[in-house]
């Protein structure tokens, strides 16, 4: 993990936060119901916005940043229970949760495909799943050049892959879209999923 990234994210990201991806955030996690996962839970900033939420887990595989969130959880008006942990090896049983909750996160993950069939597993038929992710253009140039940078912003932001295109591992795990937006000329995207099983 890297240290710096951790220490200066909240920094890093804050414009951007405060002028674009706050209100992605109110409108989607508006959607999120019951008992809620969320996976990379970061520093929590997604907590303040849940607002149906009945409780919310969070689970946050570095530690810097558990901190971060746990001293967030605190201020939420849901109930929010921070854990450490990875995506991969979800510590859940079956069908446990109504709504899984992942924000700008999967880009990450180191084997997203094995994150996403674990959410399957834990999130109850029927459940809901909320992505905002960030995604490979298709651009032909614009494309190629995440691809050039991708191996340097992996170092630089904590593994994150520029060049992923999360959307579609989201369709071909199995979840059934039922509404995707695309933001800022189809670099990000929101993605409300149903889990069928």
């Amino acid at each position: 993990m890297n240290s710096l990234f951790s220490k200066y994210y909240d920094t890093l990201m804050g414009p951007l936060e405060r002028k674009y991806f706050a209100r992605i955030r109110v409108d989607l996690l508006k959607e999120a119901r019951g008992n809620v996962l969320e996976i990379g839970s970061g520093t929590g900033l997604n907590f303040g916005y849940y607002t149906h939420a009945e409780k919310v887990t969070a689970l946050e595989p570095n530690p810097k940043m558990t901190r971060k969130a746990s001293q967030r959880a605190t201020h939420a008006t849901v109930p929010i229970e921070v854990i450490f942990g990875n995506a991969e090896t979800l510590p859940f049983e079956d069908n446990t949760f109504d709504t899984i909750v992942g924000t700008l996160v999967l880009c990450t993950i180191p084997d997203p495909e094995k994150a996403l069939s674990e959410i399957r597993r834990v999130c109850k038929n029927d459940g809901i799943v909320l992505f905002f992710e960030h995604i490979r253009l298709n651009n032909r140039y614009l494309g190629k050049l995440q691809d050039f940078l991708t191996p340097v912003w992996r170092h630089l932001c904590d593994g994150c892959h520029l060049n992923r295109n999360s959307s579609d591992l989201i369709k071909q795990i199995g979840f059934k879209v039922v509404g995707e937006t695309r933001y800022f000329r189809n670099i990000c995207v929101t993605v409300i999923a149903i889990n069928k099983k």
